[in-house]
């Protein structure tokens, strides 16, 4: 590995106090493969303490983290790639920088939410004086005054409305059932139907930019350094942003490329799960491409910028991520939609009855009845109680209007890697030649030489055998070879473990392997070999230069993915669909494990590609719902009708969904259908609530005549009926089952 002399790494280090100008931090002590800071914002920032140890968390190469808030302190330990500590020690430190950012944004989400209180405080107050006037001799002088105060932003909204946007709004009819009640005489009906109005609105408002915010910033997900070569010789530590095309990048193990390029030297294994949905990582050597958002496992690499930050491949998906029509229409207020299309009616009907009966009163009891304010107060009071039960079944849902999807759904397309399977390699069987050595001694001369490599391959391995409660035997001199295998003497024997082709380069025979002719006759001479299943993949071991058998492995199906595919196209009647950036052989054997038709399976789909199939299934009249958890997901995602992830996934994947599964179980997407239909339900009943009683008690005072303190009683009972029933998803201990 080529490592920068110490004046370069002391560069380093006064370039990255320079980065560091928004943070006040020191490095109390330092050696290779620990570090620790003295942060005095960790002393009196419990958010910021927090934010930290995510993201340390979250970084592969850091073992363990201790914070001590009240000493200001953080000590790391860290993993070590030959000596590249001093590289390590200053991404921790821009990891310090990103923790205050993230501070900073939670700040500004604390400012918006107390500016939002505010609207609701005086018609609050309002309806207080109101209700305490009823009983005690407060002057109704006060509390007019307070009500006109509470009322004067509905007043200049329906003034903008008429006078700049030429249209008649619910904030007019408001106005107009506000002031003709207040000069009736009845302070409470307009204090308490204002508040009211503002509680539906501050939930509606608070759902809408939850998912305004998620979706904000997903570039940042990229990596913001690089270590770029320059003409010198020397290594410097910039923002990703400003490295240019044909510079050359520096990427080492564990870091994330931040460029798409050309590998101009080295050879490393690469992790391409977030870009392309490979679960076996791919090596990648001196010619070939390597793109952004990718991981380097193992090895150094020196790389060829061309495409940098929106330009790559991984921006190019996010830009469609942000281009996909999905900001608007997930936000919508559907509510005040609905109001709004009741204005102009009851204007009309109201004015008709005051020409024919020339009775005020009259006018003011059908102005009073408008039913939207049911709609208005109940429908956001459901959707936040629905999605309050949701997030206690481990279920986070973004918005109402996600809800109304979800229950709409009749398609499902399901990513593979990561969300139908574990998205980790794992052993499934060792098997051995016969007449040879034993299974179990074979096994542990393999775990053995695998001991302490990076390759999930090898980790796997070395897991497998710890449970079949092998001991782990120690490991004398060793050569790997990355993508290859690994040569090694454990306990006296010459032991190879990897490829066919590395074997064969090792000069092992690999006599007794043939082509896979999938027979079930246990004698059969290539049985070692018919037993190879498609979703399978092997590891060849040989000992003293002799083939002693392969150890099968394989990224498992999710334990609950079997039984969740069978009750979505049974209990449901979903037409399920399969799309990876896998190979078709891994991609056809998982739907034929999960019964899937062949035909609903689409292989080797880059993140473009997946958009295309999902806007075709969408232009063929389906709802669509994508679920997925990786960086190639997202654009798929954002133009699906209904996007889901899992909170272990990819920053991007969790951000552009509509729903997370907190638990990252595919069980809880269940019940997130069912609470989304039980809530289609309430939804119904509550505009039933809302719009018959005030029907019917326009029907009394268009013919009758209906006193206006009782046209107040049925519209505000009816509201508030309307709003309790929406309240009862919180009732339930259980997610609701599904009826047909």
């Amino acid at each position: 590995m080529s490592i920068a002399t110490k004046p370069a790494i002391t560069k380093r280090v006064a370039q990255e106090a320079k980065i560091a100008t928004e943070i006040e931090y020191q490095i109390v002590h330092k050696i290779p493969g620990r570090i620790r800071f003295r942060v005095p914002l960790l002393n009196h920032e419990l958010n910021y303490a927090q934010n930290l140890q995510e993201l340390l968390e979250a970084d592969s190469r850091v073992l363990q983290v201790r914070i001590n808030c009240a000493c200001s302190s953080v000590a790391i330990s860290y993993q070590l790639f030959s000596q590249n500590h001093e590289l390590i020690q200053a991404d921790l430190v821009g990891l310090l920088i990103e923790a205050r950012q993230r501070q900073n944004s939670l700040i500004q989400s604390q400012n918006v939410a107390e500016v939002d209180d505010d609207g609701l405080k005086l018609p609050a107050f309002a309806t207080v004086l109101a209700l305490l006037g009823l009983g005690f001799p407060i002057p109704r002088l006060i509390i007019a005054a307070t009500v006109a105060l509470a009322a004067l932003p509905i007043a200049k909204r329906a003034y903008v409305s008429i006078t700049q946007k030429r249209k008649l709004n619910i904030d007019c009819l408001d106005f107009m059932a506000i002031a003709l009640t207040s000069a009736q005489g009845n302070l409470l009906t307009p204090a308490l139907v204002m508040t009211l109005h503002e509680i539906g609105d501050m939930i509606r408002d608070r759902t809408a930019r939850v998912t305004e915010n998620h979706a904000a910033d997903l570039l940042d997900s990229l990596g913001h350094f690089a270590w770029v070569e320059q003409p010198d010789g020397q290594k410097q530590r910039i923002l990703a942003t400003q490295v240019q095309p044909q510079d050359t990048v520096i990427v080492y193990p564990g870091e994330q490329i931040p460029v798409d390029g050309q590998i101009l030297r080295g050879t490393a294994l690469i992790d391409q799960q977030k870009l392309t949905g490979e679960s076996m990582p791919v090596v990648r050597q001196s010619g070939q491409a390597v793109y952004a958002s990718t991981l380097v496992r193992e090895g150094e690499i020196y790389i060829q910028a061309e495409r940098i930050g929106a330009a790559t491949r991984a921006g190019a998906s996010i830009e469609l991520v942000q281009k996909a029509p999905v900001h608007d229409t997930r936000m919508g207020n559907y509510a005040a939609n609905i109001a709004d299309k009741a204005v102009l009616p009851a204007l009309i009907f109201a004015g008709l009855v005051f020409a024919t009966t020339r009775n005020p009163a009259r006018a003011a009891s059908i102005l009073t009845l408008d039913f939207v304010t049911g709609i208005r107060v109940s429908l956001p009071t459901t959707f936040l109680a629905a999605l309050h039960h949701a997030t206690r079944h481990g279920v986070l849902i973004r918005s109402g209007s996600t809800l109304e999807k979800l229950a709409e759904i009749d398609t499902l397309v399901f990513d593979k890697t990561g969300t139908l399977t574990q998205g980790d390699i794992e052993v499934v069987e060792v098997e051995t030649v016969a007449g040879k050595m034993p299974t179990k001694r074979m096994l542990a001369l393999a775990a053995a030489a695998e001991q302490r490599l990076t390759h999930p391959v090898a980790a796997a391995v070395v897991k497998y055998a710890e449970k079949q409660g092998i001991e782990i035997l120690p490991r004398q001199e060793f050569v790997y070879e990355i993508g290859l295998g690994v040569r090694a003497e454990i306990d006296g024997e010459q032991v190879i473990v990897g490829s066919d082709r590395f074997l064969r380069q090792c000069g092992v025979v690999l006599d007794c392997l043939y082509e896979p002719h999938h027979c079930n006759d246990a004698d059969c001479p290539h049985h070692l070999n018919c037993r190879i299943s498609a979703h399978d993949s092997l590891l060849y071991v040989a000992v003293n230069q002799e083939f002693q058998g392969v150890i099968y492995y394989t990224d498992p199906l999710r334990p609950e993915s079997a039984d969740v595919i069978e009750q979505l196209q049974t209990q449901y009647g979903m037409e399920i669909h399969l799309l990876t950036g896998d190979n078709q052989q891994r991609a056809v054997a998982v739907a034929e494990e999960l019964h899937l038709p062949l035909s609903q399976v689409h292989a080797e789909a880059f993140p473009a590609q997946k958009a295309e199939i999902i806007q075709k299934l969408r232009q063929l009249g389906k709802t669509v719902a994508f679920t997925g958890d990786g960086l190639n997901d997202s654009v798929a995602l954002a133009y699906a009708d209904v996007a889901i992830s899992f909170s272990n996934g990819s920053e991007v994947a969790r951000e552009t969904a509509d729903v997370v599964l907190m638990d990252d179980n595919l069980s809880s997407f269940l019940a997130a259908i069912a609470i989304a239909r039980q809530t289609k339900a309430v939804i119904k009943q509550n505009i039933g609530l809302a719009v018959v009683p005030n029907l019917a008690a326009l029907g009394l005072a268009t013919t009758f005549g209906l006193h206006p303190l009782a046209a107040t009683i049925i519209h505000n009972g009816s509201a508030i009926a309307a709003g309790l029933n929406g309240l009862r998803p919180l009732m339930h201990q259980d997610p609701p089952r599904q009826s047909q």
